[in-house]
């Protein structure tokens, strides 16, 4: 059996549950920014401080990896899975920036459904990053994942229905479109960082 060099720096597993935490704060901003009477500039403003944090955890992670002999596993995922992890974050800014330049104060029932899965992905994310350290019991973070990622799905096409019913005004359409495809956007790429965590353990096993 080859030899396999296990590295001793555990900076690796804390930056990416950095990462992931930096998710779930970004997924309450995000409920806030479609809330009753929210203060959209405000809520902007926080949203741009946090995704700037979260960049700058992104580009930790990289600097470790372009330092670093030896990697917890293979350089190439923890490229993929950093980001993947900053890739949410942006879209969840994108949503956020979107309501503000479009000025939309009013949504569809749909569109809390999507944000309230964001949260929940965002949580469980948060949770499971933690265990890459062991590569144990993440089967039930994939699994949970992709059913949420179908759950959105389904609530992605809900809405879009809703818009095309002619219930709403051509411009409110082209509005509410662009954030329900950011949100699905979100969504997604939620589910790719569960994929990347398969495959490494994968890998590791």
């Amino acid at each position: 059996m080859a030899l396999r060099l296990r590295p001793t720096d555990t900076s690796f597993y804390e930056l990416f549950s950095v990462s992931a935490q930096h998710l779930v704060t970004g997924a309450g901003i995000l409920a806030e920014m479609v809330s009753e009477g929210a203060d959209h500039p405000e809520v902007a403003k926080r949203m741009r401080e946090a995704e700037h944090i979260c960049d700058e955890n992104t580009h930790a992670i990289v600097r470790r990896v372009n330092s670093s002999f030896v990697t917890p596993f293979d350089r190439e995922d923890i490229y993929s899975l950093a980001s993947c992890l900053d890739d949410v974050m942006d879209d969840m800014d994108e949503v956020v920036d979107l309501i503000l330049l479009y000025e939309v104060v009013s949504f569809p029932a749909e569109v809390f459904s999507q944000v309230e899965i964001i949260q929940r992905c965002t949580e469980i994310t948060a949770e499971a990053m933690p265990k890459l350290r062991s590569m144990k019991d993440l089967d039930e973070y994939w699994i949970e994942i992709n059913r949420l990622e179908n759950s959105g799905d389904k609530s992605y096409r809900r809405t879009l229905a809703k818009l095309f019913s002619g219930d709403f005004k051509a411009i409110e359409v082209l509005k509410l479109k662009d954030i329900v495809t950011s949100l699905e956007r979100a969504i997604d790429a939620l589910e790719k960082v569960a994929n990347i965590v398969e495959q490494i353990a994968v890998k590791e096993s």
